[in-house]
Parts: structure tokens; C-alpha cells; sequence
């Protein structure tokens, strides 16, 4: 009876140790998850260009949105173009800099075909942002 009670506890601490590591396991497998629906990425090699979207909250919003094939590609790139010139100029305005949500310029040039993908999403992206931040980039 000695010897059973020691064995008995060695075992219920170990059953318990294992669980709690398949909880956390769990839980950081859930996390990834999380984050990976946050981060939006679509590259085209053969144009060399590349749209990430990093932005909590982004892929439930794009949901809600219109479909693809709503707007026709020219409205979209010509929207783009506006609104990719107003955020670039307010990223090297000081004024703007203070509140950190005019990080990087976003490379976006007239005159290439960025297909339809790209230009829904920076569409969307910036309607999210305008939303989001109360901004008004138009």
C-alpha cells in the first residue's frame, strides 16, 4: 500500500503535466490561426509586385463588403491611384506621422496592370482604414 499511493501521485502529476501542455499546445496552434486570417498576402513573380495587408480585423470586414466583380478593374485603379497618392503624401507629412498609421509608402504607379486581385484588395484596404481610424483620404 506504501509503494501503490507514490506511484499513484507520480502518475496523476504526469496525466496532469501532459494535459496542461496539450491545452497550451492547443491554445498557441488557435493563436497562429488567429494571426494568419490577419495577414493577407498576394504576390505575382512575373510582375514583381506583392500586396500584404496586416491588419487585425481585415479578412471579417472584406467579408461584408461587396464581391469581387462588383466594381469593374478601371474604377478600382483609378480610386487606388487617388488614394495611394494622399496616403504617401500625408507619410512624409510630420503631421501625420504623430498618430503612426502613415508608416510606409505604398509603391503603387500608374499605367502597370496590377490584375483585378491587387486592386480589390487596396480598394477595400482603404475603405477598411478610412473606416477604422476615421480617415479621410478623398
Amino acid at each position: 500500500m506504501k509503494k501503490i499511493i507514490p506511484t499513484l501521485l507520480l502518475a496523476l502529476l504526469i496525466i496532469a503535466c501532459a494535459t496542461t501542455n496539450t491545452t497550451d499546445a492547443a491554445h498557441i496552434d488557435k493563436e497562429s490561426k488567429t494571426k494568419s486570417l490577419d495577414t493577407l498576402r498576394i504576390a505575382n513573380d512575373s510582375l514583381e509586385y506583392e500586396i500584404i495587408i496586416i491588419e487585425p480585423g481585415f479578412q471579417s470586414w472584406l467579408v461584408t463588403q461587396p464581391p469581387r466583380g462588383y466594381y469593374i478593374q478601371k474604377v478600382l485603379e483609378n480610386r487606388n491611384l487617388f488614394s495611394v497618392q494622399e496616403y504617401n503624401r500625408r507619410v512624409l507629412d510630420s503631421r501625420y506621422n504623430r498618430t503612426n498609421l502613415y508608416e510606409q509608402q505604398i509603391d503603387y504607379q500608374p499605367g502597370i496592370d496590377y490584375g483585378y486581385e491587387v486592386n480589390y484588395l487596396l480598394f477595400n484596404y482603404f475603405e477598411f482604414f478610412e473606416e477604422t481610424y476615421n480617415q479621410k483620404l478623398r
